[in-house]
Order: structure tokens, then C-alpha cells, then sequence
């Protein structure tokens, strides 16, 4: 089991990294060559700069019962099919109950930009945001580490 983290402008690493190393789980941290992201606890997988670059490498390397942490729902919609828990930056999990929702939404905001719509951009990230992830990302890791033991006995 490991975490894989869409390090690429993701405000929580710090965090994902020092919580992983609690529960002794390898954190992976995804970004491509115009961003260096370095953690002395987690190892750096960089990538070739291009669309969608890092998503395809998450995809490629997510397993069964893997964590994800992205805010990217395509990303998230793919990890989910694969068996990885997901969930974004702020502590919202995507589950299979929720992501038609959210891939509805997204494409529903895109074609509004498209149109010369705009939308709001991500309000100011607060210390309760930070505090809300790393909740829900231990009772994720609990979860994951559970029900991996559980396939294994069972």
C-alpha cells in the first residue's frame, strides 16, 4: 500500500508525507520537470512536462487500496476504478457515490469558460482546511490498511 500524492501545486504535502510516515506507509510524490518537489520522507517520481502527464503516471502506478490525493476529478474517477481511495487537498473524498456528480459538475464548468464564463477561483486555503485533510486523511489510511489486512486473511 502507498500514497500517491499529484504533488503539482498540491498544498498538503508536508502534511501527507509526516502523516504517512506515522502510519509507515510509502508516500509518492508526482509532479513533472517544471516543478521540483523534493521530501526527504517521500520518493520524488518526476515526469515529462504535458497535459496530463502526471495524472497518466498516477494511473499507471495506483493499485488496489492505494490512497490518492488530487484535486483533479479525471484522475480521481480513474484511481476510484482501480480500487485506490481518493480524496483532494481539502479532506473531500471521492467515492463511487459521488463522482458522476462531481465529473457532471466539472464538465458543466468547463463549457461555461468555454463560452467566456468565469467561474471563481479557489477561496483563500485557512489552517481548518489543512486541519479537515489530515483528518480524513488518517481515518482513510485506517480504512486502506484495514481492509488490506482483511484481503490478505481472508
Amino acid at each position: 500500500m502507498n500514497v500517491l500524492i499529484d504533488a503539482d501545486a498540491c498544498p498538503v504535502v508536508d502534511i501527507a508525507v509526516f502523516v504517512s510516515s506515522q502510519y509507515e506507509i510509502k508516500p509518492f510524490l508526482f509532479c513533472d520537470t517544471s516543478h521540483l518537489i523534493n521530501s526527504k520522507n517521500a520518493i520524488t517520481i518526476q515526469v515529462p512536462e504535458g497535459r496530463d502527464s502526471v495524472d497518466f503516471a498516477i494511473v499507471n502506478a495506483v493499485s488496489k487500496y492505494d490512497v490518492v490525493i488530487t484535486q483533479d476529478t479525471g484522475l480521481a474517477a480513474m484511481c476510484l476504478a482501480k480500487g485506490a481511495f481518493v480524496l483532494n487537498q481539502n479532506g473531500k473524498e471521492f467515492t463511487e457515490e459521488n463522482i458522476e456528480l462531481m465529473l457532471f459538475f466539472r464538465h458543466e464548468n468547463a463549457k461555461f469558460r468555454r463560452a467566456g464564463g468565469r467561474t471563481k477561483g479557489p477561496k483563500k486555503r485557512t489552517e481548518k482546511n489543512n486541519l479537515d485533510f489530515e483528518i480524513k486523511f488518517r481515518q482513510i489510511c485506517e480504512r486502506a490498511i484495514s481492509l488490506k489486512k482483511e484481503s490478505q486473511n481472508g
